[in-house]
This record gives C-alpha cells, sequence and structure tokens, in this order.
C-alpha cells in the first residue's frame, strides 16, 4: 500500500511536469508566430487570436506549475514524515542512550519481538534465554506455557514446563502458588484431568497453611466438589 502511494504520487508528478513543460514550449513556438504576424501586418485578426491563445496557455502553465510544486512536495514530505524522521529520531534516540549507557537491553525484548512476528518456537528458545538471565522472574515460563497451550495447542508441553518451573527454582511464595494454580487450571480446563487438578491444589494447602493461597485453593476444590 506505501509503495503503491509513492508509484501514484510520482506518477502524478511526471504528468505535471509534462504538461507545465508543454505549456512553455507552446507559448515560446506561438510567441515567435505572433512576432512574425505582427511583422508582416497580413492579418491583425490571428495575431489578436493567436495573443488570446498565449495568455490562455500562460494560465495553463501557472495551473501545471503550482499542481506540479504541491505534488512534489507531497511526495518529499510524505517520504520525509515516512523514512527520513524516524531514521534521525532512532539515530538521535541511539547517539543519547547507547553512548552514555543508559539502557539495559531487556532480556524479554528479542522474546516479545518473536511473538509479534509469530515465530513461535522462536519465541519460546528466547523466553528460555530470559529465564537463565533473571531465574527469579516468573514471567518467561508463564509466557512459554502460554504459547504452548494456546498457540501450538500443546497443554501437555505447557504443564511440563510449569512443573520444570516450579521444581527448578526456589520461588517467592506469590510466584510459586500463582504458577501452581496455574497448573492446575491447565489440568482441569484443557486435559480434563481432575485429579492432577486437585493433587496441585493439595500441594498449595500443604506447602502454604494458613496463607491465603491455601484459602484460595480449598475454594477452588470447594468448587470443584471435592471438599
Amino acid at each position: 500500500m506505501k509503495w503503491g502511494l509513492y508509484v501514484v504520487m510520482a506518477l502524478c508528478v511526471i504528468f505535471a511536469w509534462s504538461k507545465f513543460n508543454k505549456a512553455e514550449e507552446e507559448i515560446q513556438k506561438d510567441e515567435v508566430r505572433l512576432v512574425e504576424l505582427k511583422n508582416s501586418g497580413d492579418d491583425e485578426q490571428a495575431a489578436a487570436d493567436l495573443e488570446t491563445a498565449i495568455e490562455s496557455r500562460k494560465n495553463e502553465k501557472t495551473f501545471s506549475g503550482i499542481l506540479l510544486a504541491f505534488l512534489t512536495a507531497g511526495l518529499v514530505g510524505i517520504v520525509f514524515v515516512i523514512h527520513v524522521l524516524p531514521a534521525i529520531a532512532q539515530r538521535f534516540t541511539h547517539a543519547v542512550y547507547d553512548s552514555a549507557e543508559m539502557v539495559e537491553k531487556d532480556p524479554m525484548h528479542d522474546a516479545r519481538a518473536k511473538v509479534a512476528q509469530g515465530d513461535w518456537e522462536g519465541a519460546i528458545e528466547c523466553f528460555k534465554l530470559a529465564a537463565e538471565a533473571e531465574p527469579l522472574n516468573r514471567l518467561p515460563w508463564v509466557e512459554i506455557a502460554k504459547i504452548q497451550l494456546e498457540q501450538l495447542e500443546d497443554p501437555a508441553a505447557s504443564v511440563e514446563t510449569l512443573r520444570t518451573a516450579i521444581q527448578g527454582q526456589e520461588w517467592e511464595e506469590n510466584d510459586a502458588a500463582y504458577l501452581m494454580f496455574r497448573l492446575a487450571e491447565i489440568y482441569n480446563e484443557h486435559m480434563s484431568d481432575k485429579p492432577s487438578a486437585v493433587s496441585v491444589m493439595q500441594q498449595v494447602i500443604e506447602q502454604f497453611p494458613e496463607s491465603r493461597h491455601s484459602a484460595n485453593a480449598r475454594h477452588k476444590l470447594r468448587e470443584w466438589g471435592m471438599i
């Protein structure tokens, strides 16, 4: 769509330029002819008609010139705004932040870029690298499980990812409980494996007694008719 607009604008500029040049050539020819008619004195009416035609072509030339200027300015403006200005802004941003080392690379940046591109396998690999870079951040594991569940339609892989995360790290209470609740949800809603879901909720109750996580797990078990 963008390049199509450029082509249309360029063709309009070429057309306006052609009309402008043609009008100029015709005016020059008519002015030479007018001088010849006036010098000969043979046909005053023809000379008068030619003068009128020359004025008309001058008006046409003026209009073509205005149109040419407008279209050229529009084409240059579009190219500047879409291509040149962002490039200048990007260079300026890098010059400020990179040289001063004010911004650290976000470990999740590459993974998010892969997600935006629909490269699910690539995103999973990048999220794994992010998990290695930030071992206490649960988000990479959650995102991997989400991709496996929703995009790859592989709930078993999603369960395996969450189990690996839960067992492979000494998590803070809130993080561990979140991962366990997510695991139970997948067991129950996507794999129709209520016994496994119940087992996970019981682990939450045992691991975090007298906590809101334990209370939430008991509430979930009541919903499932297990208490």
